[in-house]
């Protein structure tokens, strides 16, 4: 029953913040920390194999789904570097941070909390991003960072857990070479492995659907898909998370290949259950501080570190960010050649981009007993993941607007798809002329009206291009989409009658309605 309410009251809580433009994850955040003082609330806590199967693993596949393929090896240099430089070099500074600032913490067991706060949660910077027109290049970096910078925080978890409890145990001496050697062995193990496994599930997926001409089994198998990799790539000592996004990748790349059907159901349902999860797991979060309060006893010496491991997770970002986006242009000519210099102004907006999410907190969790500290690794993940949602989620807009940061190619973006409109179009009527080329005057009436049809649907897009948002009027496409939409709900409205008359059944009315929801649903689609 309190599950039951959790996800009601988040969600209802997502429905207000959506209603009024308000940044959902931080009220949701800020309301779980209040009801996690209620009698029996705060006893929802975060079993974290549970949240990183059933949260963590469809999130991120369903981001992998919907991210480009192209976009991200087009950018993989500064995806790369913030994915798995940027995550490496946050753990070493916040871990040294930590281990100067407590006392309890060994330098293996800071480590531990720095793998734990390294990874960003870019769902609320995304949402953001796309509201207020951020550059659709920076999005793509953004988007790429958030899908494989989990799996190597995870990863490093994994390393520097084995390490603090080796030397914990003896098992490890710190003074030498040998942990170092056995991490990395590790990571390139788990990071190979999680890659080869998600490439092979994704390749066996799209054969095996592609096969099956059932769009309703192939969409089911698509919801198993993510739980089935995950497994399979830990049961292989490899990065279930990176499996995951590799195979999501994969199937999104090839989504283009099967039939509309399944790619209409699959996208319905990973939308509905991303805003559950979504809305969720940031209640889950505030809901956490009864427990990390418990857990840890006495707050007060930890405070002062909590704001210095939250000072060293945000300038690491910053830090990194810059000379990282500048340096190789400067190095290398061709990187130069062919990525100009970006304003100051974009990097500075990508470095600000640095709240902590659910992975960090279901990792705090997971932190073995024998850790040295792991209470105060656990009140310090918790610290870092409030604060940052808290600093950066409200500052973020702000930092957007002030610093000028929008997409300036809009018109580019409109005449391209313009563009491909028309070359579609070309296509598409060719194909028309040889089907239709020996046919009775009945085809070939069908056929010129299919030809109207579609320059209609083309010409939408150039209405677009050529129109200002100032200009009164609308042109025929806008024309005709309204019309066609009022005509719509009037067949809707008949067939009810028609049903309730007891002319038609249920079965049929079922039926027609969802050839004009398929209709009204591709004229909002050109209107977006």
């Amino acid at each position: 029953m309190t599950l039951l309410a959790l996800v009601v009251g988040a969600i209802a809580i997502t429905w207000v913040c959506r209603r009024f433009d308000v940044s959902a994850p931080l009220v949701l955040v800020v309301a779980g920390i209040g009801a996690s003082f209620l009698p029996g609330v705060g006893t929802i806590g975060i079993d974290p194999p549970v949240v990183l199967l059933v949260v963590l693993v469809p999130l991120l596949y369903s981001a992998a789904l919907g991210s480009s393929y192209h976009g991200i090896r087009a950018n993989r240099r500064p995806i790369g570097l913030l994915a798995v430089g940027l995550v490496a070099f946050t753990a070493l500074v916040v871990g040294l941070a930590a281990w100067w600032t407590v006392p309890e913490l060994t330098l293996a067991a800071a480590l531990v909390l720095g793998a734990v706060v390294a990874p960003p949660d870019a769902v609320s910077a995304l949402a953001v991003g796309r509201r207020l027109g951020l550059p659709r290049r920076t999005m793509t970096i953004l988007g790429g960072e958030s899908l494989v910078n989990d799996a190597t925080a995870l990863t490093l978890f994994q390393v520097f857990v084995a390490v603090a409890i080796g030397a914990q145990l003896g098992a490890w001496d710190l003074s030498t070479g040998v942990p170092l050697f056995d991490a990395t062995e590790m990571f390139v193990v788990a990071a190979a492995g999680g890659t080869a496994i998600g490439l092979a599930a994704g390749w066996l997926v799209h054969w095996v659907r592609r096969r099956l001409d059932d769009p309703t089994i192939e969409a089911a198998v698509g919801l198993i898909v993510p739980f089935g990799v995950y497994i399979a790539a830990e049961e292989a000592h490899a990065s279930g998370v990176l499996a995951v996004v590799v195979a999501g990748l994969y199937l999104g790349h090839h989504a283009g290949e099967g039939g509309y059907a399944s790619r209409l159901q699959e996208a319905a349902v990973w939308r509905a259950s991303d805003t559950v999860l979504e809305s969720v797991v940031f209640a889950l979060i505030g809901l956490q501080l009864t427990t990390v309060l418990a857990e840890v006893g006495e707050v007060g010496p930890l405070l002062v570190a909590g704001v210095a491991v939250t000072l060293a997770a945000v300038l690491a970002r910053i830090v990194w960010v810059f000379p990282t986006t500048y340096l190789p242009r400067v190095l290398f000519r061709g990187i130069r050649e062919r990525e100009p210099h970006p304003r100051w102004q974009l990097p500075a907006v990508v470095s600000w981009v640095g709240m902590r999410g659910v992975v960090t907190l279901a990792a705090a969790f997971a932190v073995p007993p024998e850790v040295p500290g792991r209470d105060q690794i656990l009140f310090l993940a918790f610290f870092v993941t409030v604060t940052t949602l808290l600093l950066h989620g409200l500052t973020l807009p702000w930092v957007i607007r002030r610093l000028g940061v929008r997409e300036s190619g809009g018109q580019a973006e409109v005449l391209a798809e313009a563009q491909a409109q028309h070359d579609a179009l070309q296509a598409s009527i060719s194909r028309l002329d040889e089907l239709t080329e020996d046919a009775n005057t009945t085809v070939r009436h069908t056929a010129e009206k299919l030809r109207r049809f579609s320059q209609l649907n083309a010409n939408s897009v150039w209405e677009q291009l050529g129109r200002s948002d100032s200009e009164a009027g609308e042109g025929p496409g806008a024309a005709y989409r309204r019309l066609r939409r009022e005509m719509i709900d009037a067949e809707r409205a008949a067939f009810v009658e028609q049903r309730d008359a007891g002319d038609i059944d249920d079965e049929i009315l079922r039926r027609v309605l969802r050839r004009r929801d398929f209709e009204e649903a591709m004229l909002d689609r050109d209107e977006s």
